[in-house]
């Protein structure tokens, strides 16, 4: 079991010797209102279980039957909420019998319900008609018009406020969705980038209040703009009051985590659960050393694990996800979700409870909130992440990254060799046009390089030696690279690393300089956002990309950020380059007007709708990439050349003439001749 240990109540301990006991584990004694997790015996206990089936019941019944005179506590107006309980009695069952089926506690159920009626209550009407609205159009955000933006708010405009006055400029950049990275309470120092959320009602102050951000949600909305928010549903700060009262020795509280206070359990458990962060952060828990106890940290020590076996714990997690959906919030996106659900002897990954826990949610949301979306991060290979969409009678998540697609993508400008691209956009192009997958070249994150090794092996090439090569190219060591960053949670031993760096200096942009090596770096760049385009789904850019921002190497000035290389892709957006996006002449000024091209054109064509029929087509040239897209009689082929030198696309499609999109010429779509990084949009007539 790899060691770490704390020093101190409120500061994220380093890897050192465990403090060990020789005592059983004792499992802490909990308050009644936990659900039973601690058994309680005699006639009492059976009388008072009796009296809360009873009050359950009692209270569905008085909400379904008498809503009418339901008294808004909110407003101290009688409260019209039909939509609400025809919502409630459509998926009323279903949700009872889920909860049971994990927790078997009626009284708890019995406070959910009274709080998602509360919340429904305390939404506004603005929120409510947008619920409406979408109820009405399901489809709403499968359209091809949709195309979102991920921004640090401190990074994109100082704060809130900042991003509201910067709104007409997203609207230049032709994005209608804009996702909001982690801005709730977090310890500096402490934070991982936000992921260490201490206080999930309150924003960071440097950021704003809430009242800043339902300001912002309802500009956004003013102007068609969807807003989407990350929910850290698997842990908590260290500094969260939960964790500060468990550290205390609340029973209560410490039921809410993973305490141990011994090694006994924990060392089962890393038997079988992979380590997240086996260089930075080894091993899955965390010795604390004023508490006496061992307590579950799957990520850095400072992010406690959430025991969702408590359905104290689910219940107030809902509760904070509501109050932030009634923020102006039309997308959650539901933070490391596989993780959520633990069991000894398991990887504790990808668990079935976990299915059920996320289909609680989606009910949840289509009784008090129908309008807002869910968005799952399920870092996996698409086939192995299609669970997380349900099924359509069950639905679960409303959208999913793309994140397999995304590492090959990049594993294949390295490589020049499309074959692994093309079967895994087999694979995406073989699911249900019902699943809706965001795609994007570059977020916040690292990229690390989960690609299809079995695969790859039958071409001869080893797991080891080609991560090697892919972060060796990416650094700009290895195959005639152009391109420029760093690596993260590099480990020696077993030669893993990930990779970090912004999509124009892993395009070559920031190496190039002036002349022909910069105009083909842009050319690649635009290609790859092309490319992005014609994907089933929904396109994201990330903040900058839209300029050709490349690495920011200030962050190793910040003693806070200093040893987290993913800070050179989370550089501040510089406006002065963006002052520059109508001048033609410039870097700025060429990549915006062409993605802006791009945008317009995925727009306007219908072929570019997230159901669409699409497909690869062969082009007999391992450098070259061929996408077709069809929808309501019209057919579009996009071609896309990985390699540095000219090649040839031989297809030879026999069905009438084409028109190429970008140029307006016509042509055939035979033999197709295509500059080095270039690509084709081509339409047929």
């Amino acid at each position: 079991m790899a060691k770490r240990k704390q020093t101190g109540s409120n500061t994220g301990g380093k890897a050192g010797n465990r403090k060990r006991k020789d005592a059983a584990v004792v499992i802490p004694k909990v308050e009644s209102e936990t659900g039973g997790m601690i058994a309680s015996e005699g006639q009492a206990v059976e009388k008072q279980t009796a009296e809360k089936q009873v009050a359950e019941k009692q209270t569905v019944k008085k909400q379904i039957a008498d809503a009418e005179t339901a008294d808004n506590r909110v407003t101290g107006a009688q409260a019209d909420d039909s939509a609400y309980q025809e919502r409630l009695k459509r998926h009323h069952d279903e949700l009872r019998w889920l909860y049971m089926e994990l927790y078997g506690n009626d009284s708890m159920f019995a406070e959910l319900l009274e709080n998602l009626r509360n919340f429904y209550l305390e939404r506004n009407e603005s929120l409510k008609g947008i619920d409406a609205e979408r109820e009405k159009d399901p489809d709403w955000y499968r359209r091809n018009d949709m195309l979102g933006m991920m921004l640090y708010i401190d990074n994109f405009a100082g704060n809130m406020k900042g991003v509201e006055s910067r709104l007409d400029y997203i609207e230049k950049c032709n994005v209608n969705y804009i996702h909001l990275m982690p801005f709730l309470e977090t310890p500096e120092g402490r934070s991982d980038g936000g992921y260490a959320v201490s206080d999930f009602r309150k924003v960071q102050e440097k950021l704003g209040s809430m009242e800043d951000l339902e300001s912002l949600t309802a500009a956004c909305h003013g102007k068609g703009i969807r807003v989407c928010m990350d929910f850290v549903m698997n842990h908590t700060s260290e500094d969260h009051e939960w964790a500060k009262r468990a550290r205390q020795g609340e029973g209560e509280y410490m039921s809410r985590y993973f305490f141990f206070d011994n090694s006994y359990l924990p060392s089962l458990y890393e038997k079988t659960v992979p380590q997240v962060f086996p260089t930075t952060a080894p091993g899955n828990f965390t010795w604390l050393p004023d508490a006496g106890h061992f307590v579950m940290t799957s990520f850095y020590p400072y992010q406690w694990d959430l025991n969702y076996k408590n359905p104290r714990v689910f219940n107030e997690m809902m509760y904070n996800f509501l109050y932030l959906s009634n923020r102006g919030i039309d997308v959650i996106r539901i933070d490391a979700v596989p993780y959520i659900w633990k069991e000894l002897n398991t990887q504790c990954r990808n668990l079935p409870q976990v299915h059920t826990i996320v289909r609680m949610m989606r009910i949840i949301t289509e009784i008090v909130c129908p309008g807002v979306l869910l968005l799952g991060e399920v870092v996996m290979e698409p086939e192995k992440v299609a669970p997380y969409f349900g099924t359509v009678e069950k639905p679960e998540c409303h959208m999913l990254y793309n994140v397999t697609t995304m590492a090959t993508t990049w594993h294949t400008v390295a490589t020049r060799d499309v074959r692994l691209l093309k079967r895994q956009l087999d694979i995406v192009a073989s699911l249900p046009k019902d699943y809706v997958f965001l795609n994007y070249l570059r977020c916040h994150d690292d990229i690390g390089w989960g690609l299809d090794y079995a695969a790859l092996e039958k071409e001869g090439i080893r797991e080891r030696a080609h991560k090697k090569y892919l972060n060796d190219y990416f650094q700009g060591y290895d195959g005639n690279s152009n391109s420029r960053g760093e690596l993260y949670n590099a480990d020696p031993v077993t030669g893993d690393a990930r990779f970090c760096g912004t999509t124009a200096s892993m395009c070559g942009i920031e190496k190039a300089g002036d002349g022909e090596a910069m105009e083909r770096a842009i050319r690649f760049d635009v290609t790859l956002h092309a490319y992005m385009f014609m994907q089933s789904g929904i396109p994201v850019l990330y903040s900058g990309d839209e300029i050709g921002q490349v690495n920011d190497y200030s962050y190793k000035e910040n003693p806070f950020k200093a040893a987290d290389s993913r800070y050179i892709h989370r550089g501040a957006m510089d406006w002065s380059l963006a002052e520059r996006i109508d001048d033609g002449d410039t870097v700025e000024g060429k990549l915006f007007a062409k993605l802006g091209q791009l945008e317009r054109i995925r727009r306007q064509e219908k072929a570019f709708v997230a159901n669409a029929d699409t497909w690869t087509v062969e082009t007999w040239d391992s450098s070259v990439l061929c996408i077709g897209r069809y929808f309501e009689g019209e057919k579009i082929l996009g071609l896309f050349n990985f390699s540095e030198f000219d090649k040839t696309a031989w297809i030879n499609e026999t069905d009438g003439d084409y028109v190429d999109l970008i140029s307006g010429q016509e042509r055939r779509a035979c033999g197709v001749d295509i500059p080095a990084y270039g690509f084709y949009y081509l339409k047929k007539k």
